[in-house]
């Protein structure tokens, strides 16, 4: 059974002023073209499917259709759980007739899927936070314990946490021990899919991406991969925007990434999708598949203007945060030239090479001098160097205009 795991679309989101829309319609595209391709069996997005709770016309309508595509009008089934960037009511508002297409849509955790089937399969059982599907073609189900986002309190909540001072990993231990033990033998294949932040225990904690909204406040409540039931043979987490695999070899339990960077924190970082291949009672294979579209995000320091220039004019197909060490202020022509030179900088940030000096002593600031020549002095005592003639002459136009009122 093949089973693509793809997750943190993040649909509509923009990068400052920027729309990454047009980029999300080509790598959705591909992402449907991989699973085609590779005839999967089996989708499951992994939560974050658009950026904000109240996306816009055009990010709905892009989910939607990628969805569909990706199900071939029921022949496939697509699992989507909700992230921390999700409404929960908008995930599951289309279910209905999401149901009709072969999509799965889950928004809280601890949902009891209703039973369906489509000529090409079954959901068979169902029961809070866990669901069963047969596909025809296989003689064997696959098994799935969906956790979707919820914060801590909310979390513990669903899934029926009396004591609410029990550690967060205690309560999804348990839950999804139970789960696991009632459903899962081994003549099936039996995966997990939430929208958690989940580490090793004893290993360096990741970071979450810059931009992102955190769902891990301190350490007290981290959630640890060795607490997934042995019965689950993959893991298929969103959250985490770079590729990486939180389990081991034999237990795989991976965050797939973004398909797109969506900050510079993320530059130069590859993203994938994940194909497994899973029969029952066997170690799953894993292949991370490379995701080709998108601009990619480029962060580069500079010290001469040509320079920067010169390497804009070579990177046309990217967005930059580009960053000009100098040993004076830019001049707006400079700004000009480096704006004229690339359609896609995000940020330009000036920077002066040369760091403030302190002196030892204070100085005493003689008050009956010109109003320029105290400018001058405190710009030199904040910048080490004289404010060039396009500064003062910025001064000297606030000076008159302040003069006229």
């Amino acid at each position: 059974m093949k089973i693509l795991h793809t997750a943190d679309w993040h649909l509509g989101k923009r990068l400052d002023s920027f729309s990454r829309m047009e980029e999300q319609k080509k790598v959705m595209s591909e992402i449907c073209e991989i699973a085609d391709r590779e005839n999967v069996d089996l989708v499951i997005v992994a939560g974050d499917l658009f950026d904000v709770f109240n996306p816009s016309t055009e990010a709905i309508e892009l989910l939607y259709k990628t969805l569909k595509r990706l199900a071939k009008n029921g022949e496939r089934p697509v699992i989507a759980i909700a992230g921390n960037h999700d409404s929960p009511d908008r995930i599951d508002a289309p279910d209905p007739l999401a149901r009709e297409c072969g999509i799965i849509m889950i928004g809280y955790p601890n949902a009891q899927i209703n039973l369906f089937s489509l000529p090409g399969f079954e959901v068979k059982k169902s029961s809070p936070g866990f669901l069963e599907i047969n596909l025809n073609k296989y003689n064997y189900p696959v098994r799935i314990l969906h956790t979707p986002y919820a914060n801590e309190i909310r979390l513990k909540e669903y899934l029926g946490a009396e004591n609410k001072e029990i550690r967060l990993n205690e309560i999804l231990k348990e839950n999804w021990k139970k789960i696991a033990n009632e459903f899962c033998d081994e003549q099936g294949v039996n995966l997990l899919t939430a929208h958690l932040f989940i580490m090793k225990k004893g290993g360096k904690i990741p970071e979450e991406p810059e931009g992102e909204k955190p769902i891990k406040i301190g350490n007290a409540d981290l959630i640890y991969s060795e607490i997934i039931p042995h019965q689950i043979q993959y893991t298929a987490l969103g959250h985490l925007h770079a590729c990486r695999n939180m389990g081991s070899e034999e237990k795989p339990v991976v965050y797939a990434s973004s398909p797109l960077a969506y900050s510079f924190s993320e530059a130069g970082q590859q993203k994938y999708v994940v194909l497994i291949e899973a029969e029952p009672g066997r170690k799953v294979t894993m292949e991370k598949i490379s995701l080709k579209e998108g601009k990619e995000l480029l962060r580069k320091t500079f010290t001469e203007v040509d320079e920067a220039v010169n390497w804009l004019e070579k990177n046309q197909n990217s967005l930059v945060e580009l960053t000009l060490e100098t040993v004076e202020f830019m001049t707006a022509e400079e700004r000009r030239k480096i704006y004229q030179a690339h359609p896609g900088i995000v940020h330009l940030i000036p920077k002066l090479s040369k760091e403030m000096e302190t002196d030892a002593e204070v100085k005493e600031i003689d008050l009956s001098l010109d109003v320029r020549l105290l400018f001058k002095d405190y710009f030199k005592s904040k910048h080490n160097q004289e404010p060039n003639q396009e500064i003062l002459e910025l001064f000297n136009e606030i000076l008159s205009e302040n003069d006229t009122h």
